[in-house]
């Protein structure tokens, strides 16, 4: 019986190869979920980036109303206007930089 059991690996081989599997399935997902998160990432920068290009400007006109018989204004209402300009990040204008490190110095009390 004990020899039978010494010679007995198969559960063992089993086990060690699922392990190998799984921490390869696991290395796989990882590089996968990092590859999806980089193409969101490029995706939402390209809906940024086309949000930020819509020229927003509009201009209407006013109108008004003469009274018939007295010649005076019944009604009227003016008229408005909005020039869009270019903000600092439309289209990737950002500059975003890491600053150099800086020591922390002595401590004091």
């Amino acid at each position: 019986m004990f020899k039978a059991l010494m010679n007995d690996e198969s559960g063992f081989i089993v086990s060690a190869e699922l392990v190998l599997i799984a921490t390869i399935l696991v290395i796989g997902l990882i590089v996968g979920l990092s590859s999806i998160q980089h193409a969101v990432v490029a995706e939402l920068n390209d809906v940024g980036d086309a949000i930020g290009s819509l020229n927003q400007s509009y201009c209407f006109t006013g109108f008004s109303k003469q009274k018939s018989f007295s010649g005076g204004l019944a009604a009227y209402t003016r008229g408005s206007s909005f020039v869009d300009s270019v903000d600092d990040c439309d289209n990737d204008q950002c500059d975003i930089s890491c600053d150099a490190p800086v020591s922390e110095g002595p401590k004091s009390n």
